[in-house]
């Protein structure tokens, strides 16, 4: 079956920032391209880029800016994407996101991201004393107080804004404090992404910042406690991904979260000049599959190497093929197997989703049952089991709004 190009993850101004957190996974990958010291999308980079995703891709596209700092590129290089998308748009319905550390957002940036309906996510770990413990500039100033002014900013002129808080050896001691201090800043919408990277002086080993798996499943179970407290009417009052991604899983609907696939390679990422990649977690020269000024990108998303990249996943221990729990986080992603020798293969965080599941399981399962209750209680039709979600559908996360609107806005 040949997937849908829908989805497209840019990374316009390569691995260039304006910070130097300790953890960033992407820095290195500057090194790739030695030429010029500064790494920006040229124009023509851009232009067919976006005409080759309006013009192959489906009827409801996505672009997901990210860096690196993808505002190093400036204002004017975002009008330019968006007059594109009206030029070559034919129609169809464009969603762009971008992920920004917050440094260059001033009010001309607010009233941009709001004009243009830019769903915007925050690098934000939380209080001022875990976020400066690792996301500092590159002189050691600390970022913390830029980054909120920015957060105020952008949710003061009504952006939508969701907050990406890394989970490090020292953040996930302190679920309670990182999870108030969000939604006490008006972040209702959050995700937490656990670090786990190479030490550059142990190769094959786990760098001392990275979440181990017990902390990790420690984390998990507190935070989703604050979560399910938070319900309102049997809803969610917050919107944490990695558990709303689950309820797919749970109600056997392919969830939106990548990691939780049977599979990879369902997007594409495109590097500054126009370099295409199988994921941004595996930006390496094997793993480039073209690019945009000689390839086309629906052919690239579904060529061979694309395919077997993709089928990788599959590639698991006996552990995991005979774990009850494979149908939820389907060995989890493949950049957290291939840390650490002592993991044996398995995925560095096997431990924390058992931790997790035999503590919110079956509460998950609930919702999804409660909520599939209503439906045919309401005479809606209830999908069949594996099939992908509408956009206007009902998001099984059970908030009541539209999929596009709810988790589907995330992806």
């Amino acid at each position: 079956m040949k997937k849908p190009l829908s989805g497209l993850l840019v990374k316009p101004a390569g691995a260039d920032c304006n910070m130097a957190c300790q953890y960033c996974f992407y820095n290195d990958k500057g090194s790739l391209y030695p030429g010029p010291k500064q790494h920006r999308m040229d124009d023509a980079v851009l232009k067919e880029m976006t005409r080759q995703m309006m013009v192959h891709g489906e009827s409801e596209v996505s672009f997901c800016w990210q860096g690196g700092e993808p505002t190093l590129m400036g204002i004017d290089f975002f009008r330019r994407a968006v007059d594109y998308q009206m030029q070559y748009g034919r129609g169809k319905t464009v969603g762009n996101a971008i992920q920004t550390n917050g440094l260059l957002i001033d009010q001309n940036w607010a009233d941009f991201l709001f004009d243009y309906r830019f769903l915007t996510g925050i690098s934000l770990d939380g209080p001022q004393h875990i976020h400066d413990r690792y996301r500092r500039m590159a002189g050691g100033a600390a970022s913390w107080a830029k980054t909120t002014d920015a957060t105020k900013r952008l949710l003061d002129r009504g952006v939508s804004v969701n907050a990406l808080s890394v989970l490090n050896d020292y953040s996930a001691r302190y679920p309670d404090e990182i999870y108030g201090f969000l939604k006490e800043a008006g972040l209702s919408y959050m995700q937490f992404i656990p670090c786990v990277e190479t030490d550059p002086a142990a190769p094959g080993r786990a760098a001392p910042y990275s979440v181990s798996s017990d902390d990790y499943g420690r984390f998990l179970c507190r935070i989703f406690d604050l979560w399910l407290a938070d319900f309102q009417d049997g809803r969610p009052a917050t919107s944490i991904r990695f558990f709303e991604s689950l309820l797919f899983s749970y109600a056997d609907i392919i969830p939106p979260d990548c990691s939780l696939m049977d599979e990879c390679g369902i997007y594409l990422v495109v590097e500054h000049n126009g370099d295409v990649y199988s994921c941004d977690f595996f930006v390496t020269p094997e793993n480039r599959l073209g690019n945009v000024m000689t390839d086309r990108l629906d052919n690239m998303l579904n060529s061979v190497a694309q395919k077997n990249f993709g089928k990788q996943k599959k590639s698991l221990p006996s552990a995991c093929l005979n774990c009850a729990y494979l149908r939820l986080c389907r060995g989890g992603c493949p950049k957290d197997r291939i840390r650490d020798p002592a993991d044996n293969g398995m995925n560095h965080f096997c431990g924390a989703y058992k931790m997790f599941f035999d503590h919110a399981g079956p509460e998950l399962q609930n919702i999804v049952d409660v909520f599939r209750e209503k439906q045919r209680s309401s005479g809606t039709i209830v999908r069949e089991p594996s099939e992908r979600v509408g956009r206007n559908q009902p998001c099984p996360c059970g908030s009541g709004r539209k999929y596009k609107k709810c988790c589907g806005a995330a992806v």
